[in-house]
């Protein structure tokens, strides 16, 4: 079992089964399954409860938004992160008074929700309308003090964006958790961004010498132009950037991996990058684009 000099994070992924209380029952036995081998961290898919509903405009969506702490998925995420002692990703669709955003809570064990994050970079495209139910997150880049240590947190398409992982780095965070909506573009047939979707985090990887680990949704959901198939994939990446875990594109499962909270904190201060940064330098990397 792990000691807490040990980083243990579990990554599960699933398709969703039409109900909210089907798409919770599997969550729960894949998280007990992944705690069974030692991990103490698990991350879940984006916005577990319900269909990838962005695919279209449809204001009946906004009427499945939760405030904080209220919900089905909240009570139960908040119970088993108690009854297993572990720390627990929850993402989900947040209503706080006229706004909605789409939210990742975390919860660790005894210690109850740490608070949540909401997602800072929002998608707006083909079957990806997220524009239309979510405003951008106004929590700012977060990681959580964990028992497990200090947890970054991004939502899908925060991963691509190399200056989210710097900023989690640079608080201290020790891993870095991207809950995952993503797979096909019915607007783009021939398009399959797989394997840019997991180089990218495994670049946030190398740069900042810190685990990162991405849960995604599988199977094909309804939707236009044939809906989205979702293509898991989910992997945890070390501090190097190699695939040590990686789950398929068409079954659910679970995935473990353990790492040397020492080391990593070794590696880290030997590498270098955050120590030989230039920050006077990057002034163009905090104002808005234009031809200079």
């Amino acid at each position: 079992m792990p000691t807490p000099e040990t980083l243990s994070i579990g990554v599960i992924q699933l398709q969703n089964t039409g109900t909210v209380a089907g798409n919770l029952q599997k969550a729960e036995t894949l998280i007990r399954d992944a705690v069974s081998k030692g991990a103490r961290i698990v991350v879940s898919p984006e916005l577990i409860e319900h269909p990838y509903f962005c695919q279209q405009e449809d204001p009946k969506w906004f009427l499945t938004a939760n405030e904080v702490g209220e919900g089905e998925g909240f009570s139960f995420f908040e119970r088993l992160s108690k009854e297993l002692g572990v720390v627990l990703s929850y993402s989900f669709f947040e209503k706080a008074n006229q706004s909605y955003f789409n939210s990742l809570a975390i919860f660790d064990g005894d210690r109850g929700c740490h608070g949540i994050y909401r997602k800072s970079h929002i998608p707006d495209g083909p079957n990806y309308e997220e524009k239309f139910y979510f405003t951008p997150g106004d929590t700012g880049l977060r990681v959580f003090d964990t028992s497990q240590g200090k947890i970054g947190v991004g939502v899908c398409w925060d991963q691509w964006f190399p200056e989210v992982a710097r900023d989690l780095a640079l608080q201290g965070a020790e891993c870095i958790l991207f809950p995952s909506a993503i797979g096909s573009e019915p607007s783009e047939p021939g398009m399959d961004s797989r394997s840019r979707w997991q180089k990218v985090m495994q670049g946030h990887a190398v740069a900042n010498v810190i685990p990162v680990a991405a849960s995604n949704r599988l199977g094909r959901e309804d939707g236009p132009g044939g809906g989205i198939e979702f293509y898991g994939s989910s992997f945890i990446a070390d501090s190097s950037g190699e695939l040590v875990y990686a789950l398929g594109r068409d079954d659910p499962g679970y995935i473990v991996a353990h790492f040397d909270r020492e080391q990593l904190a070794i590696d880290r201060a030997n590498w270098g990058f955050l120590r030989d940064r230039r920050p006077e330098l990057y002034r163009r990397l905090v104002s808005p684009a234009r031809k200079r």
